[in-house]
């Protein structure tokens, strides 16, 4: 038995997730997606592998008769935007698969916390970044405490689309938030940065956590790093370490914390190449955001689906 979904949005994310929904899921069935440009060539895409469409934002996508049936929508629009799209698609009784930084539901990151949240009606997939980089912090974490993760995603600038410019501000905000509630660090803090090279580069992640035990087991740190990036490959096949794990004995004085610390740095690298199902392969950004989207919908409604037959 499958799900009817839609897509809120017609851009980058929203039509990368469209065509993964349609290509690789056999639990979800992707019935509309909407938009507000009509000229927009997520829409274009839609009608021409049989989505219905609609240029008329989240109030067309409850006018239309798909609507009736779907049982969950995907926001792949602006944290600002997506704060009305909850009230309406609530008031409906919709499950929201939520990829912009608004936040206001919970963060799933799928190989952390993943049957966490299921039962909510709004899950936030936190960013690109935070995707990326909170495995590796929970990954450190389950073998040491963290007492500050800090992550450097850099993405090429071709990637990002007018919905990521905007959103700046709640990137940096939701992922050093994340960082800590998901990722288990006691602070938590985000960089990203927009790469203008041509040709474009690969999404390349960088994530720094200040243990405060020196003496911590480092063969099994990186045990649980490569265990981590094994996990996520399996819906994100080109998530990998471009190099082994460092470590380094540092004294750090943490604003965030307001003190000193003696501690173990450990340093992981990261680059993410996308699947290439509707960008080139240098979005890595986009593909882990709407892969984990697709694993998280998946897991949701499988619940669902179990619950409603043992009942």
């Amino acid at each position: 038995m499958t799900t009817d979904v839609a897509v809120l949005g017609s851009g980058n994310i929203g039509t990368d997730l469209m065509i993964k929904v349609l290509r690789l899921s056999t639990e979800l069935r992707m019935v509309a997606m909407a938009g507000i440009d009509p000229a927009s060539d997520g829409l274009a895409r839609a009608r021409r592998l049989g989505v219905a469409t609609t240029a008329d934002g989240v109030d067309g996508l409850v006018a239309m008769p798909e609507f009736a049936d779907v049982e969950l929508v995907f926001d792949a629009t602006s944290a600002g935007a997506h704060r009305r799209h909850d009230e309406v698609l609530r008031a409906h009784g919709r499950t929201v698969v939520d990829l912009t930084p608004a936040a206001l539901g919970p963060y799933v990151v799928p190989p952390v916390n993943l049957d966490e949240h299921l039962h909510e009606p709004n899950v936030n997939m936190v960013t690109c970044g935070g995707q990326a980089t909170v495995p590796i912090v929970a990954a450190v974490r389950r073998v040491t405490p963290v007492a500050y993760g800090e992550i450097v995603a850099s993405i090429a600038s071709r990637s990002a689309g007018p919905g990521t410019r905007a959103n700046i501000d709640e990137f940096t905000e939701t992922t050093a938030r994340a960082i800590e509630v998901v990722g288990g660090a006691e602070r938590g803090k985000a960089i990203i940065v927009l790469n203008p090279a041509d040709p474009p580069l690969l999404m390349r992640d960088t994530v720094y956590c200040l243990c405060p035990d020196v003496h911590a087991d480092t063969a099994a740190i990186a045990a649980s790093v490569a265990d981590m990036v094994a996990t996520v490959q399996e819906y994100v096949p080109g998530y990998r370490l471009k190099q082994d794990v460092q470590f380094d004995r540092v004294e750090a004085y943490v604003p965030t914390l307001g003190r000193q610390l003696t501690a173990l740095q450990v340093s992981v690298f990261l680059e993410v190449s996308g699947a290439g199902h509707y960008l080139p392969a240098y979005a890595g950004n986009l593909d882990i955001m709407t892969s984990a989207a697709l694993r998280t919908a998946e897991r949701l409604v499988a619940l669902r689906s179990s619950e409603v037959t043992a009942r």
